[in-house]
């Protein structure tokens, strides 16, 4: 039976008010949208992107600047290797006995600086002598200033007695050295160094020089003279 009082409709039984658990909330910025509802942090990303972007491109222009200056540094003073040689070696002791060795060695070397506008800061020069990998004498020379396109002339003196265990092979090495009457010693000339262009002076840099020498007994026994040799320059 319908009810008079609806006019003859009828919609159904009436829609309850949605409860409060089912409402959802939204705060701002958590959403996966484009949109940035915080202006500080849209601000702070901004800048920070700004602030790489500029380093990298400061960094880029610092390494083309110094590239060019490195370039033109080269193309202007053209820096050429140092030449050391060793003219004259005088050795009148050479022997082993009870293992030691005792020795006399006198040496002189030349020093060609070839560069034009280049003078050297010699601040230390360390010689060692070896024989058959042992070193047995270690002297400091006089520390001088070389300038340029100059040669300079050092001198060495090795002389003492120094405990040198050599084993069976070392041994038959040195004997056939005392028959020949020469020796092979080996002279490194340890070096700290600093380079003045005009009015600039360098840091200091350590390069090693390595002279292989040939030296015969200067006691009348030896056959041949010494002959000048010239040194490996390495840098280290």
């Amino acid at each position: 039976m319908g009810e008079p009082h609806l006019n003859g409709a009828y919609y159904g039984p009436s829609i309850p008010p949605p409860s409060k658990s089912s409402k959802k909330y939204y705060r701002p910025g958590r959403d996966g949208g484009g949109c940035c509802c915080n202006p500080f942090s849209c601000c702070c990303g901004c800048l920070m992107n700004c602030l790489c972007t500029c380093i990298c491109q400061i960094l880029f222009t610092i390494l083309i600047v110094v590239g060019i200056v490195v370039l033109v540094f080269w193309l202007v003073f053209r820096p050429n290797t140092v030449k050391f040689h060793v003219n004259e070696a005088s050795l009148t002791e050479f022997n082993i006995r009870n293992n030691s060795l005792y020795y006399n060695l006198a040496l002189n070397l030349t020093i060609r600086n070839p560069n034009k506008r280049i003078g050297i800061y010699y601040d230390r020069i360390e010689a060692r002598a070896f024989y058959q990998g042992h070193r047995f004498h270690s002297v400091d020379l006089q520390k001088f200033y070389q300038g340029k396109k100059n040669t300079s002339n050092v001198s060495a003196e090795f002389k003492g007695s120094r405990l040198v265990p050599l084993g069976a092979n070392e041994m038959s090495k040195y004997n056939e050295d005392l028959s020949a009457g020469r020796y092979n010693i080996d002279i490194k000339l340890y070096l700290r160094i600093r380079l003045k262009f005009w009015f600039v002076k360098s840091t200091r840099v350590k390069p090693k020089i390595d002279c292989d020498l040939n030296i015969p007994l200067s006691n009348g026994t030896a056959s041949g003279a010494y002959e000048p040799t010239r040194c490996d320059f390495d840098w280290r």
